[in-house]
């Protein structure tokens, strides 16, 4: 957290409710999508789809996709490992710009700027952190009262 946020008693409550609002909203995109690669699509169906959409080695990043958002996403509602799930969905993110979406243009259903939003959403949490209503803020509060 800056300075200005831990030194206002104020703001530093707030930033931690947005940082756990836009935790748990990603959170649930990403496990939705990662579920829905994993449970209803098949790791064959995605890998087939990812090679098609010009993936490289699709059958070892289609299924490591679909467990880092099912599973990353469940990580950032519980708010642990944040930052560096965060940072990989982001890199998630960006790979899925640069090689299926921007091709596209910006706009929906095909160009990337859902993806670019999820981008910059993963960043302010790699950036953020957790926060306090999170089990990564708990841990801290506890090893702070020792």
């Amino acid at each position: 957290m800056s300075a200005t946020l831990a030194s206002s008693p104020r703001l530093a409550p707030r930033f931690d409710l947005a940082l756990t609002i836009l935790r748990i909203v990603v959170g649930v995109i990403f496990v939705a999508h990662g579920y829905q690669k994993l449970f209803v699509f098949g790791l064959s169906g995605i890998t087939s789809g990812f090679a098609g959409m010009g993936v490289p080695l699709a059958g070892i990043v289609a299924p490591l996709v679909a467990i880092l958002e099912c599973f990353g996403g469940l990580a950032l509602i519980l708010g642990i490992f944040t930052r560096i799930i965060a940072l990989l969905l982001a890199i998630d993110m960006i790979g899925a710009i640069l090689i299926v979406h921007l091709k596209n243009g910006f706009f929906l259903p095909t160009g990337f700027e859902f993806a670019f939003a999820l981008l910059g959403a993963s960043i302010a949490l790699a950036l953020g952190g957790a926060g306090a209503f999170s089990i990564e803020g708990s841990l801290a509060a506890r090893r702070a009262v020792r």
